[in-house]
C-alpha cells in the first residue's frame, strides 16, 4: 500500500501546482480579459457588439477604474439579440456543490447551457431571469456523463431547419428553411445541430444581462463576520468607498471599521459586503464594540447593488433572528427566505367574514341541492381540523351505486375583489412545518364556517357519480349543495376496518372510532358505506394504473416531540391503504371538474399540468438500471410504472435498493404546475399530466388550503350559472310535453359543444364569467405563475423544516450515530451515499486528507481507501494543506471496537413486523416504526484497506454540523477500524 500513498501524495502535489498556475492565468489582468471579450465578439455564431472597458480604463495606473465584469447590454440591445436568435432568456440556476458552475435551460435545446466561472456568470445569482449567449463550439467543455447523441435523435426528425447550422457555428442561409419558422426557431434548430455534431462537448455560454432580479436577492440569510481582510483581498476598498486602499493590518486596526462580511447559509451565493453605517443601530453598536457574539446571530439581508467594478455584492441587514443554533430563529429564517407570511390576518380581511354565530340563509336552501339526508362523513388524519372533503354512498339498485364527493364551499365566503381574497391570494397556500401551521385563511373562519365538521349543516360543492359495480361511470351531477356529515373518521380507524375485512365487533368499533355519530345514521351504515367506497376505489385505482398512471413512493420521515416542542425521536412512515380511498375519489373529482371548465372556458381555465421527464436525466436513469442488470422501459409513464413493479419483485428482499431506484426515478421528473389554458392555446398536448397519464387535470378538492381551488370553484360557478341560463331559455321554448330533457348542457357527463358555441351559449358563458369575476387570460396566467412560485416556496420551507428537525435530533446526541449506508456514486474525490433512515443522500469527500491513500480504478469502478503508515509519507502530508483524517473517518481499533465502549450509538432502521404500531404522521397517516433512535443493534466497523463499488453497503457515522457558526446539516464519516494506530 506504500505505492498507493506515494502516488496519492505526488499526484495531489502536482494537482495543487496546476491549480495555482490556472489561478495565476485567470488573474492575469484586464488586457487578457478584453482579449477574451474580443474573441467572443468575433464568434460567427454570435455577432454581438459586447461592451468592454475602454483603453484608458484598462491602462490606468490606479485600480479604481478596473472592471471585473462585462457591463450589461441595454434592454434594447437584448431584445434585438433575442429576436435575431443571438441571445436567449432563461432562469439562472447554480450548482449547490460548486458555485462556479451554473446552468440555464433553453427551450427546445435538450442540454442545459453551462455558465462556468464568475466572469461568465457576470453577477447573476440563483433565480435571476437572464439573457445568455452561447460560446463558440471551440470554447465548449467536454460533456461528462451521458453521450448526448441518444438525446438528439429527434432533432433531425422534428426540426426542418437542422441543416441551417454548421458545426463551426457559421450561420449560412439555407433554401430549405421555412421563412415562417422565425429567427428564434432557426437559432434553436442550429444549436441542436451543433450539439448533435459535437456529442462529446457540452455547450457553454455567458450572461449578457439580468432581465429580472431573483426574489432571493431580497431574502438573504447568513452570518456576519467581523474578520477584516488585508492585502490579499483586492477590491474590497472599491466596494466600500469606490477606490482601492491597501493598508497594513495595524493601519486597519487603528481606523474605524467601515465594512464587514456577510456569509450566506446557502453555498450557491457569493460572500457579500455590508457597510457598517447601514446596519440597524443595535447591531452597529455591537460591531463597533467588537462584540464577536454577533457572528453567532442569524441575520436576514437584501442585496441592493453589484456593479461591474466590485468583486462582491453589496447587502443591507434587515433583521436579526437570534442564535443560529436554536430552532426558533432557524424557523424564522426559513420563513423569511421563502417569503412566507407568518403574520395574523389584517382587521380589514377579518371584517369580510360573516359575524358569528352564523347560519345558512334560507335563500341557499332554495337554490342548492339538499343532501343532508344521505350518509356522508369525512376521512382525515386524526389530528386534522380543516375538513375540506366528505364522501357519501347511496345504493340505487343491485348494479348502480351513487357516490358523492362534497367539498367545502369556500368561494361562497371568500368573494372576489375583497381584502380577504387579496390576502388569501398573496399567501396562495397553507404551509405545514411539523410543529407549525401557517394557514392560507384565518383559522377560526376556516374551522367554524368552512370546514365540514360533523353534526353541522355546511355549504358544499358536490360531484355525484352513478357508478356500476365494475367502476364505470354512468352519469354525473355537479352543483352546489348543503350537507351534514355524520362523523369524522381517521385513516387509522378505516385501516383497522380494512385489516379486519370490515367485519369487526361493536366493542372494537366503539373503542376505536374516537368520535361520536350525529343524525339518524348508525355505525353499521357508516361501515357499509366504507366497504362500498373501498371496493369501488380499488377498482378505480386498478383501472387508473392499467391506463398508464405512475406513482413513485418516497421515504417519509416523521418526528416525535416533547412537551417543549423539541424532537426526541424520528419515525419512518408507510402509506396506509385507507389513504387510497380518499385519493381515488379526489383524483376523479379533479379530473371531472377539469373537463367541465376547460370545455366551457377553453381560453381562461386554471388547470394543472405535469410535463414529461427531462430526457437527459431519464437516459441517465436508464443507464443506471442497465448497468445493474435491470430492464427499464421509459417510453411512457405506464411502461415506467410496470418496469418499476418488475424491479421491485426482483429485489423484494432488498427494500433499500428499491428505495434508491425510486429516488433515481424521481430525479428526471419535473414539477407539476398551474397554467392558464389560453397560454397554451393550440398546444393541448402540453396540458396533460404525465404521472396521472390524463389529458386534463386541475385542483378543486382543497379550497381551505389552496387558492387555485377557489379560482376553480368560481369558474365552476360560472359554468353552472351559464348552464342554468341556457336551460331556462331552452325549456321556455319547448312545449310542456317536451320539458323532460337532459338537465345539464355544460356540466354533465357529455358536454354539449353545440350549445356552448351557439350565440346564446357564448352570451351566457360570457355573462357568467363577468358575474363571478373569472380572471381573463393574461391575469390568470400571472395568477398561475404566482401560485406556482408560492407552492414551490411552501415545499422548500417544509423540506427545510424537516432538515432542521433532523439536525436538531442529531445535535442532541452526545455521540455519533452509526448506521448502514449504500454507495450511490464513486469517483476520485468523493462518494455519494444513501441513508435509508433519513431518506437522504450525503457526500463524503476523501480527497486531500492526511494519511489517507485514495486509488480510483475508473475502468472497474472500484475505489480503494487505505491508511498511509509510512512515517516519511505522513511527514510529507503534514507540509501540505490537507484536511485531518478525523474529518472523513471515525476510526476505531479492534481492542475497543465494541460500539458501547467506543461511545458510538448504533441504530438499525427498517420496519419490524412484530413491533410496528399505528401513528399519525404528516398529511396522511401511516404505519410507522417508532423510536428509531432508541432501537439499537451492534453494527461492526469495516477494516482498512476499504474496497468499494456502486451499491456497496458501508457503515457510516452521522453527526450534526453548523448552527451558531454556519449552515446546518448532517455529515457522514466512514466508520472504519484499523489494527494500526
Amino acid at each position: 500500500m506504500m505505492k498507493i500513498g506515494e502516488y496519492a501524495y505526488y499526484s495531489k502535489k502536482q494537482e495543487r501546482q496546476n491549480r495555482r498556475s490556472m489561478q495565476t492565468s485567470v488573474e492575469s489582468g484586464a488586457a487578457k480579459a478584453n482579449l477574451k471579450v474580443a474573441r467572443r465578439e468575433a464568434s460567427p455564431l454570435l455577432p454581438l457588439p459586447l461592451p468592454s472597458p475602454s483603453s484608458s480604463e484598462t491602462t490606468s495606473s490606479t485600480y479604481s477604474r478596473r472592471k471585473y465584469f462585462t457591463p450589461y447590454l441595454s434592454e434594447k440591445a437584448i431584445e434585438a439579440a433575442v429576436a435575431r436568435g443571438n441571445a436567449f432568456k432563461a432562469i439562472f440556476r447554480v450548482n449547490a456543490h460548486n458555485r462556479l458552475d451554473a446552468y440555464c435551460t433553453i427551450e427546445g435545446v435538450p442540454v442545459d447551457l453551462l455558465i462556468k466561472g464568475f466572469e461568465a456568470q457576470n453577477r447573476a445569482i440563483e433565480g435571476d431571469v437572464v439573457a445568455v449567449a452561447f460560446d463558440p463550439v471551440a470554447n465548449w467543455t467536454r460533456f461528462k456523463g451521458t453521450n448526448v447523441n441518444t438525446l438528439l435523435n429527434f432533432v433531425s426528425a422534428n426540426e426542418s431547419c437542422s441543416s441551417c447550422g454548421r458545426s463551426e457555428g457559421i450561420d449560412v442561409p439555407d433554401a430549405n428553411c421555412s421563412s415562417e419558422q422565425g429567427e428564434v426557431n432557426r437559432a434553436v434548430a442550429r444549436m441542436c445541430s451543433m450539439i448533435n455534431y459535437n456529442p462529446s462537448k457540452r455547450p457553454t455560454g455567458r450572461v449578457l444581462a439580468i432581465l429580472k432580479n431573483s426574489p432571493k436577492r431580497a431574502s438573504v440569510i447568513g452570518f456576519l463576520s467581523l474578520k477584516q481582510s488585508y492585502e490579499g483581498d483586492e477590491g474590497l476598498g472599491r466596494i466600500v468607498d469606490g477606490r482601492f486602499s491597501k493598508k497594513s493590518k495595524n493601519q486597519l486596526a487603528e481606523q474605524e471599521v467601515e465594512w464587514i462580511w456577510l456569509v450566506h447559509t446557502d453555498p450557491r451565493f457569493p460572500k457579500m459586503v455590508v457597510g457598517v453605517r447601514t446596519l440597524p443601530d443595535s447591531v452597529k453598536e455591537r460591531v463597533k464594540a467588537g462584540d464577536v457574539t454577533i457572528e453567532r446571530e442569524l441575520v436576514s439581508a437584501e442585496i441592493y447593488d453589484w456593479n461591474e467594478d466590485a468583486l462582491h455584492p453589496h447587502a443591507r441587514v434587515v433583521n436579526v433572528f437570534g442564535r443560529g443554533g436554536e430552532i426558533e430563529p432557524r424557523i424564522g429564517a426559513i420563513l423569511f427566505e421563502n417569503s412566507i407570511c407568518a403574520a395574523e390576518y389584517s382587521p380589514e380581511s377579518l371584517a369580510c367574514i360573516p359575524e358569528r354565530p352564523w347560519k345558512i340563509p334560507d335563500e341557499e336552501f332554495k337554490t342548492r341541492r339538499d343532501l343532508r339526508n344521505i350518509c356522508s362523513f369525512t376521512i382525515d388524519p386524526s389530528h386534522a381540523i380543516d375538513l375540506d372533503d366528505a364522501l357519501s354512498v347511496e345504493i340505487l339498485s343491485d348494479e348502480i351505486l351513487r357516490i358523492g364527493v362534497h367539498i367545502a364551499d369556500v368561494s361562497y365566503f371568500v368573494l372576489p375583489d375583497t381584502t380577504l381574497d387579496a390576502e388569501a391570494q398573496a399567501r396562495s397556500t397553507s404551509v405545514y412545518m411539523l410543529q407549525r401551521k401557517l394557514p392560507m385563511l384565518p383559522p377560526d373562519f376556516s374551522q367554524e364556517l368552512c370546514s365540514l365538521s360533523p353534526g353541522e349543516d355546511k355549504l358544499a360543492f358536490s360531484i355525484i357519480w352513478d357508478i356500476n359495480l365494475s367502476g364505470e361511470i354512468i352519469d354525473r351531477w355537479i352543483g352546489r349543495s348543503i350537507i351534514t356529515s355524520c362523523c369524522k373518521l381517521s385513516y387509522e380507524f378505516v385501516q383497522a376496518l380494512i385489516d379486519k375485512s370490515f367485519d369487526a365487533d361493536e366493542l372494537f368499533l366503539s373503542s376505536s372510532i374516537g368520535t361520536e355519530l350525529y343524525g339518524s345514521f348508525s355505525l353499521k351504515d357508516v361501515i357499509e358505506s366504507l366497504k362500498i367506497l373501498y371496493e369501488i376505489s380499488s377498482r378505480l385505482r386498478k383501472t387508473r394504473f392499467n391506463d398508464g398512471a405512475l406513482q413513485l413512493e418516497t421515504v417519509k420521515i416523521g418526528f416525535l416531540f416533547d412537551e417543549y416542542g423539541i424532537p426526541y425521536d424520528s419515525i419512518i412512515s408507510e402509506r396506509m391503504e385507507s389513504c387510497s380511498i380518499v385519493e381515488e375519489f379526489m383524483l376523479l373529482a379533479n379530473r371531472s371538474v377539469a373537463e367541465v371548465i376547460s370545455q366551457a372556458f377553453p381560453d381562461s381555465s386554471l388547470l394543472r399540468r405535469h410535463p414529461e421527464p427531462i430526457l437527459r436525466k431519464l437516459t441517465e436513469f436508464e443507464r443506471f438500471c442497465s448497468k445493474h442488470g435491470f430492464e427499464l422501459d421509459t417510453s411512457s409513464s405506464g411502461q415506467l410504472q410496470l418496469s418499476l413493479l418488475k424491479i421491485k419483485e426482483v429485489i423484494k428482499n432488498d427494500p433499500v435498493l428499491f428505495d434508491i431506484i425510486n429516488s433515481y426515478a424521481s430525479k428526471p421528473m419535473q414539477q407539476a404546475v398551474y397554467f392558464c389554458t389560453g397560454d397554451l392555446k393550440g398546444r393541448k398536448n402540453e396540458w396533460a399530466h404525465y404521472a396521472l397519464n390524463v389529458p386534463l387535470y386541475t385542483h378543486f378538492t382543497s379550497p381551505i388550503r389552496r387558492y387555485p381551488d377557489i379560482i376553480v370553484h368560481r369558474t365552476l360557478c360560472a359554468v353552472l350559472h351559464a348552464e342554468k341560463m341556457y336551460l331556462k331559455r331552452s325549456v321556455d321554448k319547448l312545449e310542456s310535453s317536451e320539458t323532460e330533457i337532459m338537465n345539464t348542457y355544460f356540466a354533465g357527463l357529455r358536454f354539449n359543444k353545440h350549445a356552448a358555441e351557439s350565440a346564446f351559449g357564448r352570451e351566457a358563458l360570457s355573462a357568467s364569467a363577468l358575474k363571478f369575476k373569472i380572471p381573463d387570460g393574461d391575469a390568470l396566467g400571472e395568477l398561475a405563475a404566482h401560485c406556482n412560485e408560492r407552492t414551490l416556496a411552501s415545499r422548500r420551507a417544509e423540506e427545510a423544516g424537516e432538515k432542521l428537525y433532523i439536525w436538531a435530533l442529531s445535535k442532541q446526541k452526545e455521540t455519533p450515530l452509526v448506521t448502514e449506508a449504500r454507495v450511490l456514486a464513486l469517483g476520485p474525490r468523493f462518494m455519494s451515499v444513501y441513508i435509508q433512515n433519513f431518506g437522504m443522500e450525503l457526500r463524503i469527500h476523501y480527497d486531500e486528507v492526511e494519511c489517507l491513500a485514495v486509488e480510483w480504478l475508473e475502468m472497474t469502478g472500484l475505489l480503494v481507501l487505505d491508511l498511509i503508515r509510512s512515517k516519511i509519507i505522513q511527514r510529507m502530508y503534514s507540509l501540505g494543506n490537507f484536511r485531518p483524517l478525523e474529518d472523513v473517518v471515525l476510526l476505531t481499533y479492534p481492542s475497543v471496537s465494541d460500539l458501547d465502549e467506543e461511545g458510538t450509538e448504533a441504530i438499525s432502521f427498517g420496519v419490524d413486523e412484530e413491533g410496528t404500531e399505528t401513528i399519525s404522521c404528516g398529511a396522511c397517516s401511516a404505519n410507522v416504526t417508532p423510536s428509531l433512535f432508541s432501537e439499537k443493534r451492534k453494527l461492526e466497523a469495516v477494516f482498512f484497506p476499504l474496497v468499494l463499488q456502486n451499491l456497496s453497503s458501508v457503515p457510516v457515522a452521522l453527526h450534526a454540523v453548523g448552527g451558531d457558526d454556519g449552515p446546518i446539516g448532517i455529515e457522514a464519516k466512514l466508520y472504519v477500524s484499523s489494527y494500526f494506530s
